[in-house]
């Protein structure tokens, strides 16, 4: 299984594993558009872990303006409604990740330049991409399995923004394609709509994903 936070802190991540950061970007920490509470305090833990492994991969909220899953693109919606799309089920957010802007950009203070590679997600007008692995109908791939595989990386461990949607959404989808997953929680912030954090961690356990603080 994907190593723990310990493990990971002391320096001894494996060959085969790969740091996912998921969404630690400025739209997400505290004064952002989409803030997640003290979603800025995980920064120095993840920096450490990023200097700790020797693959790092970084996911990138990157919405053109408009996008179908924002609230001000639906009359009459407010920011954490729910609307039927195509492909189910849509949260309606605040503007948030806008290509090219500040609030899309990373965290000033995030090491991110050891990035081996950056995923970009959201960026299809009529679809959400919570996962760094599936857009939202769950059948739209974003390439990164692939990228893994070739490169012999499965064990994964994440962290990020936000523990309940596109943390966990990326490693469940991570299990179900057969990687070795690890969260490390205190390396993560929640959102927690409506008892969504909770579920997150119980899918999570479910699904095998070995979360850590």
């Amino acid at each position: 299984m994907a190593r723990n936070g310990e493990d990971a802190r002391e320096g001894i991540a494996m060959d085969n594993e790969a740091l996912i950061v998921i969404d630690l970007q400025n739209d997400f920490c505290p004064g952002g558009a989409l803030a997640v509470g003290g979603g800025d305090e995980i920064v120095p833990l993840v920096n450490r872990l990023i200097d700790t492994h020797a693959h790092v991969i970084l996911t990138q909220d990157w919405h053109p303006a408009g996008h179908s899953s924002f609230a001000s693109s639906h009359a009459g919606q407010a920011p954490f409604g729910s609307i039927e799309l195509a492909y189910g089920p849509q949260t309606l957010w605040p503007d948030h990740c806008v290509q090219g802007t500040e609030g899309a950009d990373f965290h000033a203070k995030l090491a991110w330049t050891k990035a081996e590679m950056v995923i970009r997600k959201g960026f299809r007008p009529g679809i959400d991409s919570y996962s760094a692995f599936y857009e939202n109908d769950r059948t739209t791939p974003t390439g990164l399995a692939g990228y893994l595989r070739e490169r012999g990386l499965t064990n994964l461990t994440l962290v990020g923004l936000a523990t309940d949607f596109c943390v966990a959404y990326s490693a469940l989808d991570a299990r179900r394609l057969g990687f070795d997953t690890g969260v490390i929680l205190t390396a993560c912030r929640a959102i927690d709509l409506g008892g969504s954090l909770q579920a997150a961690l119980t899918q999570m356990q479910g699904a095998g994903v070995s979360l850590s603080a």
